[in-house]
């Protein structure tokens, strides 16, 4: 698995960097097929604090791609934020990719 973590007006912490790696190490845990993953960290210039801090993540797995983007008050935050909308995406996708249908002993003789 390749994992690049960017800052956006935002020095990314080695603090940071081991949070957001222990974080996505539970995507890999549900689905193990897993290329690349690009994490944006950034600080956006608004005038409401509550919405300020953005994460954003692309991730290609094995037959798809997958975005999903959380803002919040706090970085981490919106971190775990992130990663529970990324685990949902690819907890759905695990499930479309098997094949739940299977054949009654009735109909195999």
């Amino acid at each position: 698995m390749n994992l690049t973590i960017s800052g956006h007006h935002l020095e990314v912490t080695p603090a940071l960097r081991t949070y957001v790696e222990g974080k996505l190490d539970r995507i890999t845990r549900h689905f193990d097929q897993v290329v690349d993953v690009k994490v944006l960290l950034s600080i956006e210039n608004q005038t409401e604090k509550e919405r300020r801090q953005k994460a954003e993540c692309n991730i290609h797995v094995k037959g798809n791609d997958m975005f999903a983007e959380s803002a919040h008050e706090d970085m981490y935050a919106a971190v775990d934020d992130l990663v529970d909308k990324l685990d949902r995406q690819v907890v759905k996708h695990k499930d479309r990719l098997q094949n739940h249908h299977h054949e009654s002993p009735k109909r195999l003789m």
